[in-house]
């Protein structure tokens, strides 16, 4: 079971009294991804070690509080065994989001960084990553949540590779990398999972992304699936208020003092935190082609510190007239 799966099923919130039925569920709906009963049984004793709160999550740990001899039957499920792990995590996800589903749930993308020490692991590269804290010789992927109010969890995720390790074909052969995986923006990989999460029938309601996923790729393919979002955008970017093209610092900074608002963002480590906010209506610019430009409210959204007064923009669309 990779990370992503084991964290996919661990962030799952079920009610405890009922674990062990939606827990008996998912592996009735697995059954059929693996070629032997000793795997599928091997897989279900680990899925419920990683629902334990071990302090440390490995083979060992696993075995140990699983009551194995010892951690090699989990070594060969992770790596020797013949199941399909694609259709697991495909339909872990999908029975997490129906566990969690209030009818109005959000997806977010986002990246994360995994430190290497050599480039030989597949897309390890000297890469910016928050997680790892700047730029270091990592691994990094684009993870979907799926979030409601019930709780959430991982649905999907992508290995983002860089053009320089994408294009050296050497690598990628003693790597093992499959042909069909290749270089493709952080964007673009987030439009491919939004576009796999529809058609695995997971239903939410709106995108949520930072910065890197603020371009008109991922917002025009939002607006194609039915979704609103709200994504950053840098301070550079475009756009067109009934008035004026301009970028959205201008925008902003037009804004007279009544159109502030201070609302509370949320609860914090150090309390609730409290932002002004202001909001500017714009003119859509990712309508795709065959959609009404008109059905939704597209809006500028600006948010300021009330100390530093440092403003941070944000591209929003909610469909409907």
């Amino acid at each position: 079971m990779t990370q992503h799966q084991n964290e996919t099923v661990a962030s799952a919130t079920v009610d405890h009294e009922g674990h062990d039925i939606a827990f008996g569920g998912l592996l009735a709906s697995v059954a059929d991804c693996f070629a032997r009963s000793e795997t599928r049984e091997t897989f279900a004793r680990m899925t419920r070690g990683m629902l334990m709160e071990l302090e440390d999550v490995n083979c060992w740990s696993l075995a140990e509080a699983i009551e194995e001899r010892g951690p090699h039957r989990l070594h060969h499920l992770l790596s020797r065994a013949v199941w399909d792990e694609g259709a697991v995590l495909e339909r872990t996800a999908a029975w997490a989001a129906c566990l969690l589903d209030d009818g109005d749930g959000i997806l977010i993308a986002d990246e994360t960084g995994d430190a290497k020490s050599s480039t030989d692991a597949v897309a390890a590269a000297r890469q910016y990553s928050g997680s790892v804290g700047g730029v270091a010789l990592c691994q990094v992927a684009v993870h979907l949540t799926f979030a409601t109010t019930a709780g959430h969890c991982l649905i999907d995720r992508r290995l983002y590779f860089t053009r320089e390790w994408a294009g050296d074909e050497e690598r990628r052969e003693l790597a093992g990398v499959p042909d069909e995986l290749c270089f493709a923006t952080k964007p673009q990989l987030a439009v491919d999972m939004l576009r796999a999460a529809g058609r695995q029938g997971i239903s939410a309601s709106f995108f949520l992304g930072d910065e890197v996923y603020g371009g008109r790729e991922v917002r025009t393919a939002c607006r194609e699936l039915g979704l609103g979002y709200v994504v950053g955008v840098r301070s550079n970017h475009q756009v067109t208020t009934p008035a004026v093209k301009l970028s959205v610092a201008q925008a902003a900074a037009r804004l007279p003092k009544r159109a502030w608002r201070r609302m509370a963002t949320g609860a914090g480590q150090k309390g609730v935190r409290d932002y002004d906010w202001a909001m500017i209506e714009v003119t859509a610019d990712d309508t795709p082609d065959g959609h009404d430009r008109d059905a939704g409210t597209s809006v500028l959204l600006v948010r300021r510190h009330r100390y530093t007064h440092t403003v941070s923009y944000y591209r929003c669309f909610a469909p409907g007239r």
